[in-house]
């Protein structure tokens, strides 16, 4: 049988990092911790009672869900100034930044971002036949906003993305880059979006702040967000974003109809109200992040400055014979970002110690 399927998409291969039992499962950003109790419980009973009315559509517009999650920002970022309808929120941030990208790339336009950096970044571009621009980071990784500024004069594209932290790298973009970035972006003839992926926000250093405060005063930009990391929640599938009402308005109109189930919203808003409890042990990951780092280096490897829960170091003459070396004494990382070098996410100090005794073997 012939399928006829896209031409771009023929011998591609679906996103997705290796899903094995292993001690240490240290290679996409999880949170290592279980949620408490007492939050299993309270999510167990919003389930129930969204369960009892699930032959109803659930509310397609998660009006009450969005409004907690103004709430959280309002006091993790001291974003006041938030409501419900600055508020975005779907099944993960990738389908925040799919509606992104259908709302406002596709065919003719282009979105413009920085390597390295996330690797679905080109395929939500694929998947809404928008065309992905990008330039190369400095050699530290940090964003070289002079470069950038050009970048944008010269593509002219409808979205510029940064994350922030970065992934792979870690590496935090300051405020008055974003502001740069922004200035530029106004200059666009056809209008021009820049959005701050803060997926990994709540674990950057104390001081390190958010582009939410630039948010009443910089209307084309947007900032995402994710419940999946700091919250412990990555297999609740809760993404969303902050931007102006105008935004949100134009997300709407490509969002599938009830998007986010009954469950989903019960699920995100009950682990919203326990949001200090969650993020108990966001200190602990930093902490065991930056020892990490310290001893890396101790050890003679570069790593990126990092304001997430992962550490990208190396370089390594043969990445995939470390990686492998790893996987046979139980710890899994990954094998990511530029040439000869690896990510390991923050574990528990148990699995962090089983990474270090590990890759000391595998080296020596």
């Amino acid at each position: 049988m012939t399928l006829p399927l896209r031409p771009d998409l023929e011998g591609l291969k679906p996103y997705g990092a290796p899903q094995l039992d292993v001690e240490a499962r240290l290679n996409v950003n999880e949170n290592p911790y279980l949620p408490p109790d007492s939050v299993v419980d309270s999510i167990a009973t919003a389930v129930r009672k969204a369960a009892s009315s699930l032959n109803r559509y659930p509310d397609r517009d998660a009006e009450g869900l969005r409004g907690d999650l103004a709430a959280y920002l309002a006091s993790e970022s001291d974003a006041d100034f938030l409501r419900t309808e600055n508020l975005w929120a779907a099944n993960g941030s990738n389908e925040v930044m799919l509606h992104l990208h259908q709302a406002f790339g596709g065919p003719g336009r282009k979105v413009l971002s920085f390597a390295p950096t996330y690797s679905m970044y080109p395929e939500y571009a694929r998947d809404t036949l928008t065309e992905y621009v990008t330039f190369p980071r400095s050699d530290d990784f940090t964003l070289d906003v002079d470069a950038a500024v050009a970048a944008i004069a010269e593509v002219q594209p409808s979205m510029v993305i940064v994350a922030s932290p970065n992934n792979p790298t870690g590496t935090a973009l300051p405020l008055d880059h974003t502001v740069a970035l922004l200035e530029a972006a106004d200059k666009v003839e056809a209008g021009c979006l820049v959005v701050v992926d803060e997926a990994y926000a709540e674990f950057r250093h104390v001081g390190v702040p958010s582009a939410l405060s630039l948010l009443p005063t910089q209307p084309n930009l947007v900032v995402s967000r994710t419940m999946s990391k700091a919250f412990a929640m990555a297999g609740g599938r809760l993404g969303y974003l902050a931007a102006s009402a105008e935004i949100v308005d134009a997300l709407q109109i490509v969002r599938l109809p009830y998007h986010l189930s009954a469950v989903t919203q019960a699920t995100a808003r009950a682990a919203l109200a326990h949001a200090r409890e969650l993020q108990a042990q966001v200190a602990e990951i930093r902490a065991e992040r930056d020892d990490t780092v310290a001893w890396l280096t101790a050890q003679g490897y570069t790593v990126a400055d990092t304001d997430a829960n992962f550490a990208l170091f190396g370089p390594f003459e043969d990445r995939e014979k470390v990686f492998e070396g790893l996987l046979e004494r139980g710890v899994l990382i990954r094998v990511t970002g530029p040439e000869g070098w690896l990510r390991v996410s923050i574990g528990t100090p148990q699995e962090m110690a089983l990474f270090r005794s590990a890759l000391l073997e595998v080296t020596a």
